[in-house]
């Protein structure tokens, strides 16, 4: 028998640094940010389990995260970034490799100036099969104007889409914008949602415009809401950063009891298994 999980929580959107690593130019120039920097920030908000997101600036080199899953077998999970530039350029086997060192997903990077978005019906046209094999979904991070594009492409797949940052439902989205439309669709499709990066959606601490969208969002998607804390928030300077209790704010105050639990517990567990 297993032993109890005694910090059952779950955040779902973090991201790993090695100072040493190669980072892509004419973007932001990471710090070095272990796992253990953020493992002991989480467990000391009851957030045992992390789902590492590989950053934009490694490319396609999930070296970094990979290493890092492999500190605590079992315990996390990672979500990479994979070139499918050719029929050959990621093998069976290296996919199989990942899955067992917890990786559970593919990110497509549609905001980023490092993001991998050249040819995007055509790589997610190669990757959906071989995700559907391995039980994986694809990430996506995007703006409101591509959820249109992403449900169309998710109608022919029974590939899940997990949307990063509310789906990118900024807070000066008008209530009638046709994305909300496209996000209904792909609620109906059996999408699944973060809730993160609310500085990257036109607001500010502590993100008080974002509480109408967020319950829009958790109605439409409920049982498919995941939390993250989007650390080490690569948007701010060092000296700067958010702490790690606002990102957890707009969620406690938009979310009933239940709906926070499934979603800092329950859901994620039946995503990442």
């Amino acid at each position: 028998m297993s032993p109890p999980d005694t910090e059952p929580g779950w955040d779902c959107h973090v991201h790993v640094f090695d100072g040493a690593a190669l980072a892509a130019p004419g973007h932001y120039a990471p710090q070095h940010r272990p796992l253990a920097a953020i493992e002991a920030l989480a467990l000391s908000h009851g957030f045992g389990h992390l789902v590492l997101v590989q950053p934009s600036v490694y490319g396609t080199d999930n070296s970094v995260l990979l290493n890092a899953l492999r500190v605590q077998p079992r315990r996390h999970r990672g979500i990479v970034v994979v070139d499918v530039s050719s029929a050959d350029a990621i093998s069976e086997a290296s996919l199989g490799h990942m899955h067992g060192q917890g990786v559970r997903g593919v990110r497509f990077n549609l905001v980023s100036p490092a993001g991998n978005s050249s040819n995007l019906a055509a790589d997610f046209a190669k990757l959906a099969p071989r995700l559907q094999t391995l039980g994986w979904h694809v990430q996506w991070y995007a703006r409101p104007e591509d959820l249109p594009l992403i449900s169309s492409l998710h109608l022919t797949t029974p590939v899940p889409a997990v949307l990063d940052h509310l789906a990118g439902m900024h807070a000066n989205l008008p209530a009638d914008h046709a994305a909300w439309q496209a996000l209904e669709q792909l609620a109906g499709q059996g999408a699944w949602v973060k809730l993160s990066g609310w500085y990257r959606l036109q607001a500010v601490s502590p993100y008080a415009g974002l509480g109408s969208s967020i319950a829009r969002v958790a109605k439409l998607f409920a049982g498919h809401l995941l939390w993250g804390s989007d650390w080490p928030h690569t948007s701010f300077p060092a000296e700067a950063m958010p702490s790690y209790d606002s990102t957890l704010q707009p969620v406690f105050r938009a979310l009933t009891e239940v709906q926070k639990t499934d979603a800092l517990e329950h859901a994620p567990r039946r995503l990442y298994t």
